[in-house]
Formats: structure tokens, sequence, C-alpha cells
């Protein structure tokens, strides 16, 4: 369905309240199948991780959630309420909030400023009430204010609320992106690679703070530190060239052979599948190392840090001994 109309909502029958539906969602980039008919479902009150490789789609998924890319075929519904086609700025109304791999802060405003931009949506104030500095603007600002100030507590950045994002610690500014997602109080909470740059010291705390979160909304995340996720995600959706491989709880995906395939290059069998590596076996050419897995999806050789390595782009993979046959090239998510 590559529809970019902008036509309101529209509640498709059968839809369970606060749950979030994707149905055989396929997406193209050219001659690349970025997502292969992809389906998985997401409750409300739990957090639901979306984890693979790289270049396995989970960001393009993402970007199909909040309208940033309009899915090729396939249906979206949270709440029973259509949002295939629907453009990122319709969403907001209807409860779905997001943050970027990147924290997108004005670096000119405070801290609690930035958080009420991300509150528009509740806004009462027009334009030109606003503009004119009314008493109605003034009240409506007020309100904004205290609710950006409430989801500073909820992050534990309360006292930081007239600092500038650039006198915080990156850490302290992942929370500030995160406050601006909560103050629109969301029911649908989509994160992109929450941990990335945290160290393991600041990974309870995030875990910590996500199931809390996971109180009030469908949280779905996006994330590379599988620590993390086994530990916080009541279901998890494993994506591999665009395709879901597996999905359920942790403990069942963890186990899963399709799943340790994706991520090591190995099967039930041995190393790779199809095709012929230096040590193993493998359209996607794994070669083997001393420990550990690496997998590339870019440039003319994939490199592991020392073990498996995996190439999907041209050239060969490399571990740290070992080389694998060309791979086929993946979308960069």
């Amino acid at each position: 369905m590559n529809s970019s109309s902008d036509q309101g909502p529209v509640t498709a029958p059968g839809g369970q309240a606060g749950v979030l539906e994707v149905s055989d969602v396929t997406v193209r980039f050219g001659g690349l199948i970025a997502l292969d008919a992809v389906s998985l479902t997401a409750a409300p009150q739990q957090v639901t991780g979306i984890i693979g490789p790289n270049g396995a789609g989970k960001t393009t998924l993402l970007n199909v959630l909040c309208g940033f890319v309009q899915p090729d075929a396939g249906r979206l519904r949270f709440g029973g309420t259509e949002l295939t086609g629907l453009r990122p700025h319709r969403l907001a109304s209807l409860g779905i909030a997001r943050t970027l791999q990147g924290l997108g802060l004005f670096a000119g405003l405070t801290v609690v400023e930035n958080v009420m931009a991300g509150a528009t949506c509740h806004a009462r104030a027009g334009f030109w009430s606003a503009i004119a500095g009314a008493g109605r603007s003034d009240r409506d600002e007020q309100a904004l204010r205290d609710r950006a100030l409430a989801a500073l507590d909820r992050v534990g950045l309360r006292e930081a609320a007239e600092r500038l994002p650039g006198q915080l610690s990156y850490a302290h500014r992942k929370r500030v992106a995160l406050a601006r997602a909560l103050v629109a109080e969301p029911r649908l909470l989509l994160l992109d690679e929450p941990a990335s740059g945290l160290t393991e010291g600041e990974l309870p705390e995030l875990g910590a703070l996500l199931s809390q979160l996971s109180g009030d909304a469908c949280v779905v995340v996006v994330e590379h530190r599988m620590d993390l996720m086994m530990s916080v995600c009541d279901a998890i959706a494993v994506l591999d060239f665009g395709k879901l491989i597996a999905f359920g709880p942790p403990r069942q995906v963890q186990a899963d052979p399709a799943v340790t395939a994706a991520y090591l290059g190995v099967t039930a069998d041995g190393p790779g599948r199809g095709g012929t590596g230096a040590t193993g076996s493998g359209a996607d050419g794994p070669g083997t190392g001393a420990s550990g897995t690496g997998r590339s999806r870019t440039g003319g050789s994939g490199t592991g840090a020392s073990g498996t390595g995996r190439s999907r782009t041209g050239g060969s993979g490399t571990g740290a001994s070992g080389t694998g046959a060309p791979g086929t090239e993946g979308p960069d998510a």
C-alpha cells in the first residue's frame, strides 16, 4: 500500500484496544526488499523488542510504524485504527510518539523548552493569541511547561530543566529526548536504540525506566544491546534480510536455531548456508576465527572483531582468520 494520501484515521473492525498490528508489510527500495511480508503484534503495557543484525530492516520497520516510510504492501493498525497511509504529523494525535537514533535537541533552548516542543499536541491557544501574548496563551504555555517538568521528573532530570543540552552528559541528553516523547503522553512509544552511547553501568537504570514506561503504553524498542533486550522485553521480534525469522518470549527467541544462524552465520549442520567459505560454507560467506563473531553489511569486505565474519556487500567477509564468499547487499537499517 503505497498511498501517500493524508486522509483521516479509519477505525478498523476487530481491533484490540492499545494493540499494534503489523500485517504482511513489505517495503522495497528500488530492487532491494527491505521488509518482506513482516507480521507481528505488540501488546499494551508490554515492551516489544525488535532485534537483528545490521541491515536486517529494524529501523525501516520503525520508520514504517511512524509514517516516515510508506509500505508497498501490507497494513498497520493501532487499537483498531488504520495507520496505513497516514503522514507522521497525524500520528501524534493518535497517541504515537517516537525517539530517533540521533538526539535532535535544540542547542539554544533549555532542557525544559526542548521537552515542551513535544507537547504541542496538547496546546490550546491559537497562533494569533500566542503572537499577541494574550492571557490564554500565557496560561497555555504554563500548562505545557508543567507537562514538560512532569516528563523530566519521570526520567529523573527535573533539576536540569533550566540548563542547556550541551551542559549535560550524553546519557542525560538521551533522557531529555525521551522526555520530549513522553510529554505527549503516548499510548504507543517507539524507541530507536535508546541505549546507544550508554555505558554498561547505565543500562540497568535504562532497563528499569523502560519497564516503568510500559505501565502506561505499548513500548516498541529497536536495540542492539542484547543483554538489555533480554532483560526488559516481554516479546522479541527478530529480523534478518527483511524477513521475520522469530517472534516470541526472550528465552524462546534466544534458543531459536534461526536466530543463532542469523547472528553467528552457523546452522545446526555447521557454519554457513550454501556456497563455500574458507572454513565453512555459506551464501553469506562465514569465516571462523578464534572467538567471537562479526557481520558486515557494507563496503568491499566485512570484518568480525575476532571470529566469524559475514559480508553483505561485494568483496568478501573476513573474520580474524578465515574468509567467506561474497554476500548479497542488504539495507542499512
